[in-house]
């Protein structure tokens, strides 16, 4: 990560497998973000191809303390998850998995795709809201508009008097944005949030400093807008939240106190029946690895 004059911070991913052997570039966390609001995860699945029946397996595995965020560009994925729901994901949709006290689930590729393209983000749950009950939400219809040659989904949150549906737990934001030829906006922020700008595709000039491609441009909080310049088929992901001020861990698949994870983690590999089952997958689930701590 490099500092600009400009305030803005340059993040740059790095690379990470998922289960079928799927390359991702991971966003986030790094060591010197953790967070960007609620916001604690980010991994950019993709554009991933693959023959039919070997794109992504990730077999039984538990979160606690956070909520999943599924955003699908491309491709079919199906969601399977401890309280019995089974659920195929469609571009342009979101699945929102609240994890709460515990839950597992899989993900997978169906089997004639040949393509997956997403972005897999966690939420953080907020103090007195981190062991509620597990919930799993889907949304197949977002809020979306045009401007400035711009096309806009809202993913998350609230922007310029438009709300998305997903039900999250804490003030944020979270917006793709797609260009179909060269375009140029000046993109609205709420000022009480930080924010992160990343190129999932092509490249964007962020108040003129060039973003290509798995690049993400940190905003602190303060901003009101930003001058964006997009390069034809480009795609952008903006995420923001109320900068964090409790003190969470992540680790593995699980965020919370320590105590908290380590816990987590011997109820996993018990077997306890806080974490439940996904079906088929009773003896497919992954091993947890030893608390650090």
């Amino acid at each position: 990560m490099t500092a600009e004059n400009s305030g803005i911070e340059r993040i740059e991913s790095r690379t990470a497998q998922i289960g079928g052997g799927i390359s991702v570039d991971r966003v986030l966390p790094v060591r010197q973000r953790r967070r960007i609001g609620a916001w604690c995860f980010l991994d950019h699945a993709g554009p991933a191809r693959f023959e039919p029946g070997q794109g992504m397996l990730v077999e039984a595995h538990p979160h606690i303390g956070l909520q999943t965020f599924t955003w699908l560009i491309e491709g079919e994925a199906l969601h399977r998850d401890s309280l019995g729901n089974e659920q195929v994901l469609r571009p342009g949709q979101v699945n929102l998995m609240t994890a709460g006290i515990g839950i597992s689930h899989t993900e997978e590729s169906l089997a004639d795709q040949r393509v997956l393209h997403a972005a897999q983000l966690w939420i953080a749950l907020p103090p007195g809201k981190q062991e509620i009950p597990p919930a799993f939400d889907h949304y197949p219809d977002l809020p979306r508009w045009s401007e400035g040659g711009v096309d806009f989904t809202l993913l998350a949150g609230s922007h310029v008097g438009r709300t998305a549906p997903t039900r999250v737990h804490t003030p944020l934001v979270g917006m793709d944005l797609q260009s179909p030829a060269d375009a140029s906006v000046r993109l609205a922020l709420e000022p009480g949030f930080e924010h992160g700008l990343l190129v999932l595709e092509g490249a964007a000039q962020v108040d003129g400093q060039r973003f290509a491609t798995n690049e993400l441009a940190y905003l602190p909080k303060g901003r009101t807008e930003l001058a964006l310049s997009t390069e034809a088929g480009s795609r952008l992901l903006l995420i923001g939240g109320e900068p964090p001020t409790d003190d969470i861990t992540i680790w593995w698949n699980f965020v919370g106190s320590k105590s908290a994870i380590a816990q987590a983690q011997r109820d996993w590999e018990a077997g306890s029946a806080r974490f439940g089952s996904v079906r088929g997958y009773e003896n497919r689930r992954l091993v947890a690895p030893p608390v650090p701590w």
